[in-house]
């Protein structure tokens, strides 16, 4: 299947010509500050499916931590995705940033010991302090033990 996404002016647009893994809620401060909002939604893909189409040049990296890079435009602010150096050959695209239909549902709540003060987590997915059992979700391209 393939996916579609943009940023939000429209300088970038970027192409997944394959299925994007399953996903969670991440609540750590980093996909908090990362994404503006209490979490992050996002889904690994291999890095050979995915391509940009940047013809103003405004794609931006930005290393938030050792080995973890993320990549915005440079005119807008749009988080797209972030991939990390170990593993160079997976990305982790930014759901808010697709265009297209995207049916999953997410599989877990993620280091909610750090979720923001005023947000209210009232679903009935499974909630972890810190990284998912591997058994209820698998974040590909993630550092997840």
């Amino acid at each position: 299947m393939n996916h579609f996404g943009s940023c939000l002016c429209g300088s970038i647009r970027y192409e997944v010509d394959g299925e994007l893994s399953d996903f969670g809620y991440c609540h750590c401060r980093s996909c908090q500050k990362a994404s503006g909002s209490a979490h992050g939604a996002n889904a690994g893909v291999d890095r050979s499916s995915l391509r940009v189409l940047d013809p103003e040049g405004t794609l931006l990296e930005y290393e938030s931590s050792p080995g973890k890079i993320r990549a915005f435009c440079g005119k807008c602010g749009s988080p797209l995705f972030a991939w990390l150096t170990g593993t160079p050959e997976l990305v982790r695209i930014r759901l808010g940033s697709l265009d297209s239909e995207f049916t999953k549902t997410a599989k877990a709540h993620t280091f909610v010991s750090e979720s923001a003060a005023w947000e209210t987590i009232d679903d009935n997915l499974p909630q972890f302090d810190t990284w998912a059992d591997r058994n209820v979700l698998e974040q590909t391209g993630s550092r997840q033990p």
